[in-house]
């Protein structure tokens, strides 16, 4: 007898970020969304629950809509990056593909720049500005991933697509927890 094929996908974040108490924060400014999204990152390295990577949909009042951390390994899914986590936790919550769709404008920040699948997510989950703190070329060489290719000009064709780009946004912090995640053997992701 052969076995049904799956009609579901279910998909979780860690129990932490359940915890995780946005009363009273402020996210107004560029710099405070990434620094929330570093945040996510460091949390999901020290809880050991994904890799080093953290990502947060904001509205055009500072809000955070979603978050998501990279859940790979744990979720044995390839596409379950942070920023495609965040993405579609989004979407499902605003209840519509495009999150900009509505007029509403909508960010996406990250803990460092997205890899090659994140970018194309990008493209088509309807967001006006991408926020970024570590860039690739800090990934590669702090950890074990391969973050894939990109166009030479892949800032130019975003914002040909309408969403404005700004990087290197706290960097250093980023870059910290990408390094302690390789200190650590990067066995978790």
């Amino acid at each position: 007898m052969a076995m049904p094929l799956p009609a579901q996908l279910h998909l979780t974040l860690p129990l932490w970020v359940l915890e995780l108490d946005l009363a009273g924060r402020d996210f107004a400014g560029d710099e405070a969304k990434v620094a929330f999204a570093i945040e996510l990152s460091r949390r999901n390295v020290e809880a050991r629950s994904g890799g080093p990577f953290g990502a947060a949909v904001f509205d055009g009042h500072d809000r955070v809509v979603a978050v998501g951390v990279n859940r790979v390994l744990q979720q044995s899914c390839s596409v379950a990056h942070a920023e495609t986590m965040a993405l579609m936790l989004a979407q499902q919550r605003l209840q519509r593909s495009r999150l900009n769709e509505d007029g509403a404008r909508m960010v996406l920040a990250t803990s460092s720049q997205p890899c090659c699948q994140c970018y194309g997510a990008s493209f088509w989950a309807g967001i006006d500005r991408l926020l970024i703190g570590a860039r690739a070329e800090d990934v590669m060489a702090l950890t074990e991933f391969d973050e894939g290719p990109l166009p030479a000009d892949w800032v130019g064709e975003l914002e040909r697509r309408g969403i404005a780009v700004a990087r290197d946004l706290l960097r250093p912090e980023a870059c910290a927890v990408l390094r302690s995640y390789g200190e650590l053997g990067g066995t978790f992701y």
